[in-house]
């Protein structure tokens, strides 16, 4: 189990895409959790707590760079280290 002491301090708005602003390389090291209105979900791209909201994959549409195309759904959004 990760030692939450040893673990960087989880920032309101991350995204797993390395060539965003909003990547923090530390916090990667170790497993997080994202839970979107009480459900744990598995597919975040990307969220911000103080917006309240999660990106996550459109099912298995691209976008013109090959991207997963992204929608953004709204809710209490937790962020938390497994």
């Amino acid at each position: 189990m990760t030692d939450a002491h040893s673990a960087p301090p989880l920032p309101d708005h991350l995204s797993i895409d390395p060539r965003s602003p909003h990547h923090v390389a530390a916090v990667f090291e170790h497993d997080i959790g994202i839970r979107l209105n009480d459900k744990d979900r598995f597919d975040v791209e990307e969220y911000c707590i103080s917006e309240g909201w999660v990106k996550v994959p459109a099912g298995k549409t691209l976008d013109r760079k090959g991207k997963p195309l992204l929608i953004k759904l709204k809710g209490k959004v937790e962020a938390f280290y497994r």
